[in-house]
């Protein structure tokens, strides 16, 4: 019974982990297959020596074609959500493979007990929405041979993490070249949470697009939201009650625009010809809003799907070509956007 150095060696075993730690073998695989009746301090004994001599099983490969997957989001927002569903559930039906949908409350990291849930269940994989396993869970993922892929549109996840995107600081770009090629020059911007860093991309392509023109960007009209309507709406209210006005909304989201429409309708101010509103994924809704919402079209369907096939692929034991897929994100004209008036 022997332990391997970190940089290779011999193999290692549950025994040899038990021996170092000084627990039963038993106790080393109820931390291995994810039960909650462990001491937390003992617990975190077994998992840093688990983590240091990189142990892994090996021999247990899940079948294809046959299981469960874990969607997981950081929380729901019903349009956006379904998009993501409706994509995840075009590759799972037809491969008879049922999908467990769950959501952390606005967290980016699942916390403990829900991971400890899902290494007891062993899915085939686990897709993780907008929210990320964190380094010490992705390795207790590792050791569980349960494959993780991040459907994320932040375009910065770690090189290790197979994550599917989009391309958000092209979309800020998009967005804002529009507006300002219909001559616009007070454009207002009210992006995601600051925290968020797809929400910063968007605004550094907001920023990149009045540089660009050679235009300044005014602070006062950049906000940060949450991507929901309450949030379009409150800063709308903000933004469009005040003397010097923008004549321009970029709303960071499709939800949000319709805030900010909402704002606009109760302040007597008309779509598109008293002010321009662009949103951005173009969910369903942004096709049937009064005027219908010009939008960045972000690729919500095929994210999930591309997502979902790599990590049914990764439980399958090929190795994807690349562990980051960013897809186009493309401008789509509809009548919420016009020239201001002079």
């Amino acid at each position: 019974m022997t332990l391997p150095d970190p940089d290779g060696g011999t193999t290692t075993t549950i025994a040899a982990i038990a021996d170092e730690v000084g627990v039963s073998v038993a106790t080393v695989s109820k931390v291995l297959n994810g039960r909650a009746d462990v001491a937390p301090e003992t617990r975190a004994r077994v998992e840093e020596s688990l983590e240091r001599h990189r142990y892994r099983r090996r021999g247990r490969r899940k079948p294809a074609g046959t299981g469960q997957i874990d969607l997981v989001f950081h929380e729901f927002d019903s349009a956006w959500a379904m998009e993501i569903i409706r994509g995840v559930e075009a590759v799972t039906e037809p491969a008879g493979i049922d999908v467990i949908l769950s959501q952390l409350g606005g967290k980016h990291h699942p916390p403990q007990h829900w991971l400890d849930a899902v290494l007891a269940r062993r899915p085939l994989g686990v897709l993780f929405v907008l929210c990320s396993p964190t380094t010490a869970q992705q390795e207790q993922l590792r050791r569980q041979d349960i494959p993780f892929v991040v459907v994320d549109t932040d375009s910065a996840t770690t090189a290790s993490v197979p994550t599917v995107g989009s391309n958000n600081w092209n979309g800020g770009l998009l967005a804002t070249r529009h507006l300002l090629e219909l001559g616009h020059r007070r454009i207002a911007i009210i992006s995601g949470p600051e925290d968020v860093l797809c929400s910063r991309a968007r605004l550094a392509g907001f920023r990149a697009a009045h540089e660009e023109a050679g235009l300044p960007v005014d602070p006062d009209l950049v906000r940060y939201g949450t991507f929901y309507i309450d949030a379009g709406f409150t800063h709308g209210m903000a933004l469009l009650d005040r003397a010097d006005r923008p004549t321009a909304v970029f709303a960071g989201s499709d939800m949000q625009a319709l805030g900010v429409l909402r704002a606009a309708r109760q302040l007597g101010i008309d779509v598109p010809s008293g002010l321009s509103v662009i949103g951005y994924d173009n969910i369903e809704v942004a096709a049937w809003t009064d005027p219908p919402l010009t939008t960045i079209d972000q690729p919500l369907r095929d994210m999930a799907g591309t997502a979902a096939h790599m990590v049914l692929d990764l439980a399958r034991g090929q190795s994807p070509r690349t562990t980051r897929i960013d897809l186009v994100t493309e401008l789509v004209v509809r009548e919420s956007t016009a020239p201001p008036a002079s």
